[in-house]
């Protein structure tokens, strides 16, 4: 199958690649540089790093995973969903303890479309995704409510974790700057009226020039990137983290992180994309893409990387059909850095918060939330909302952990529900006229019918299989069993080890494939005998009476 092969989609689009293909995708490539520019300043300092981090990882992440990626039409970048991890990261261990967590992300990220892992994202629930991108939204407004605000907190203030960031803009709100609420203002009404105006030029980009032209020509008393930063217009140059025991032992959960949230957004933009284009991703290939690019990003000094939805989209519509388009965008991104970056220095502190607002809007899946939580089942809408809390209370990496611990044990116990143990019921043909239609079953012989997976989950449940005094032969029909674990498989074991101390012989009928195979690597049926496993019930009871004879 196509998405399965490890080979980058660039090698395949070219074949049939055109002179009007090529000047669409560098028409596409513009606009999305254009659209990407303030995102990627904005998320940068959302990062907790310099305005340049953000266009660094845009240019180097960005041409690396088009070239290789297993997407036509992806678009890569620093994304919303790693802000608040890259702050902590940063906060905690620094800029060289980020990038050695990005390249071990990179490397876990090649592992993975290596060992063709691609497919295994589709195992995170539905409930989980929308959990935690509707957390991360969350976390992205309450980090930014203090330059939307113009607050200013005491020196020493501690705002690295979000429920630390919301307790100090309630303590401090008092310190409101009325100007910057303003600029603020202005700027979110221009994002969101905007695209009702042009969908040519992107909202973000009027909102930076109409917030810098109200600070600069009515002087207003408003914080701007330059003020608070140092911007740099050089071109990013090969930095090696330090590289220690200890350093790898800091950052390996971050990383691991990092690699599973890139695979995570990369995939879903993927798949976003494929709907639009008609086409289908390598997502195998994809991943080792990410890998690759995600690694380029660290070594140049930029932050994690991975598919945006919304950058991909707006390629698409633009005619963007190739993987050329992609690469176009980090080129054309290069010259924007070179060239206007240090105007980056004038853009207003709350414009890159409205912009941020709009971000965390467009990515929170409110819609889905609720409709999650009017129609799921109660054990999948538990699992959304701790998730969710977990998110903004603590980080991404408790709460995925703890959700997928919860849909797994709620998956299981559900499944558990669904397995049938029973007995096949007695009938008196002389006193039961509807018993001459039934399988003759002699009384020496009891029939036990089993429906739904055996695992552990459901192990003890082969207690309810009983034997009388006077029965010779024990039939166990398996014909509703896809599946057989280790635990369950000792259930069976204990249960023929009960049969062989009452002098009872036990025989299987209709055992499927998993569990026939299962049976035979743990030696069970050449202990039970090959002769006691028949295709089929009839041939079951028929050989129970032959026992008998």
């Amino acid at each position: 199958m196509q998405k399965d092969k490890l080979k980058p989609m660039l090698f395949s689009t070219m074949k049939t690649y055109s002179r009007e293909q090529f000047v669409k995708d560098v028409i596409a490539g513009i606009i999305v540089a254009i659209i990407a520019l303030p995102l990627s300043i904005a998320l940068a300092l959302a990062s907790g790093v310099g305005p340049e981090q953000g266009l660094y990882t845009a240019i180097i992440a960005g041409f690396l995973i088009s070239f290789f990626g297993g997407s036509r039409v992806q678009i890569a970048g620093p994304t919303a969903a790693f802000a608040t991890i890259v702050a902590g990261i940063v906060a905690k261990n620094g800029m060289s303890g980020l990038a050695l967590a990005t390249i071990l992300a990179g490397i876990i990220l090649i592992v993975m479309g290596v060992l063709r892992l691609g497919s295994l994202i589709k195992f995170i629930p539905y409930t989980i995704t929308t959990g935690f991108t509707a957390g991360i939204a969350v976390t992205i407004v309450i980090g930014q409510l203090k330059d939307f605000f113009g607050l200013t907190y005491p020196e020493g203030t501690v705002t690295i974790e979000t429920m630390e960031k919301l307790g100090a803009f309630g303590k401090f709100f008092g310190t409101i700057n009325v100007q910057a609420l303003i600029v603020g203002l202005v700027s979110l009404a221009v994002l969101i009226v905007w695209p009702y105006i042009s969908s040519k030029i992107p909202g973000s980009l009027i909102a930076v020039i109409v917030g810098i032209v109200m600070v600069k020509v009515l002087k207003m008393d408003v914080n701007t990137i330059g003020d608070l930063y140092t911007i740099s217009n050089k071109l990013p140059t090969l930095t090696l983290p330090e590289i220690s025991f200890g350093s790898l032992r800091n950052v390996i959960a971050d990383a691991f992180t990092i690699a599973i949230l890139a695979a995570i957004e990369s995939l879903l933009s993927c798949v976003v994309a494929d709907g639009m284009i008609g086409s289908r991703h390598r997502s195998n290939m994809e991943l080792v893409a990410q890998g690759i690019g995600n690694i380029g990003s660290a070594l140049f000094g930029g932050i994690p990387a991975t598919g945006a939805i919304a950058r991909t989209a707006a390629n698409i519509k633009n005619g963007g059909k190739t993987p050329i388009a992609g690469m176009v965008h980090a080129i054309v991104l290069v010259l924007v850095l070179v060239i206007l970056m240090p105007y980056a220095a004038l853009i207003p502190m709350p414009t890159i918060a409205a912009i941020l607002f709009i971000v965390a809007y467009n990515m929170c899946q409110w819609r889905a939330f609720l409709h999650l939580c009017k129609t799921a089942p109660k054990s999948d809408i538990l699992v959304l909302v701790i998730t969710f809390v977990l998110t903004i209370v603590f980080d991404l990496v408790v709460a995925i952990e703890v959700g997928m611990l919860l849909a797994g044990l709620l998956f299981m116990k559900r499944m558990s529900e669904e397995t049938d143990i029973h007995g096949w019921t007695y009938y008196d043909p002389d006193t039961d006229p509807d018993a001459l239609e039934l399988r003759q079953v002699p009384k020496h012989v009891r029939v036990y019918e089993i429906s739904g997976p055996m695992f552990f989950g459901v192990a003890d449940r082969m207690a309810e299989v009983t034997l009388k005094d006077f029965t010779k032969c024990l039939i166990i029909r398996m014909r509703g069993v896809p599946a057989l674990d280790a635990t369950a498989m000792r259930a069976l074991e204990g249960l023929y080890e009960r049969c062989q101390a009452a002098g009872v012989t036990l025989i299987f009928s209709h055992v499927n494939e998993q569990p026939r195979r299962t049976m035979e690597k743990a030696g069970f049926i050449s202990k039970v005998g090959e002769e006691n496993f028949c295709a089929h019930i009839d041939a079951a009871l028929e050989r129970a009476e032959k026992m008998a004879d």
